[in-house]
């Protein structure tokens, strides 16, 4: 009997050891894909001949539950050109999709101009609210120049409550919260940009890590690697 524990006591703690290489093994492939993702969302926002710095790596976290519309911190990649601050990206909730919250990224030009917008996850319906995924529709792009000014605040809402952008035949719920939260994240920049440049970088790892442990069950919306200059915007 004493042989027989002391190989089970063996061979449970190989197993233990096996488990942990395979788990600390999938743990760097999630990060690494997690990284690669971004690094996609955010290229596809913010070309990459208008900086020079790693974007990914120049970024800080920012609360503001209001304006970004989640309680938690959320990520603010910077893009500078020469160490001129030139863009920057910022990842808000738009929190009442038709089944749950939509998570964006939106660039934003140093002016305070919209430079893109891309959906990051989602669950909305199939065949209706996913009209907001650039593989389906351009209706993404059609927030590509505008500003809070471009047009005034009324403008920003669908045309079915009086605004400038489309929504879905069958769908306005969804394309009304991004608007939203796009036209928040606009003000949430033009409240803090003069800090949101000067604040020190943070790890970028830890936070999307952080950030990845209490996400939400979702829809990864594919990216587009069309080159920015043959996309089509529907800006009216």
């Amino acid at each position: 009997m004493g042989l027989s524990a002391l190989l089970l006591g063996l061979f449970a703690l190989v197993g233990t050891g096996i488990v942990a290489l395979i788990f600390a093994g999938t743990e760097d492939r999630i990060a690494e894909a997690e990284r690669n993702f971004m690094l996609r969302s955010l290229h596809s926002v913010i070309p990459q001949e208008l900086h020079d710095n790693d974007i990914f790596t120049d970024m800080i976290t920012v609360t503001h539950p209001q304006l970004l519309g989640t309680d938690d911190d959320v990520p603010v990649f910077r893009a500078r050109k020469a160490g001129v601050p030139v863009a920057l990206a910022i990842t808000p909730v738009a929190p009442e999709g038709y089944v749950g919250p939509i998570k964006l990224i939106v660039a934003i030009s140093i002016d305070g101009t919209v430079l893109g917008v891309r959906v990051l996850s989602h669950r909305e319906t199939p065949g209706l609210g996913d009209g907001i995924e650039e593989k389906r529709t351009d209706w993404v792009y059609g927030f590509n120049g505008h500003s809070l000014k471009d047009p005034e605040s009324k403008g920003w809402r669908v045309r079915r409550d009086g605004g400038t952008f489309d929504q879905f035949t069958g769908a306005t719920i969804t394309p009304r919260t991004i608007v939203t939260a796009v036209h928040n994240a606009l003000k949430f920049y033009e409240l803090k940009k003069d800090m949101l440049f000067q604040q020190a970088s943070i790890s970028t790892t830890a936070s999307l890590a952080t950030e990845s442990s209490a996400a939400m069950p979702s829809t990864t919306a594919p990216m587009d690697t069309t080159p920015k200059n043959q996309r089509v915007s529907t800006k009216k």
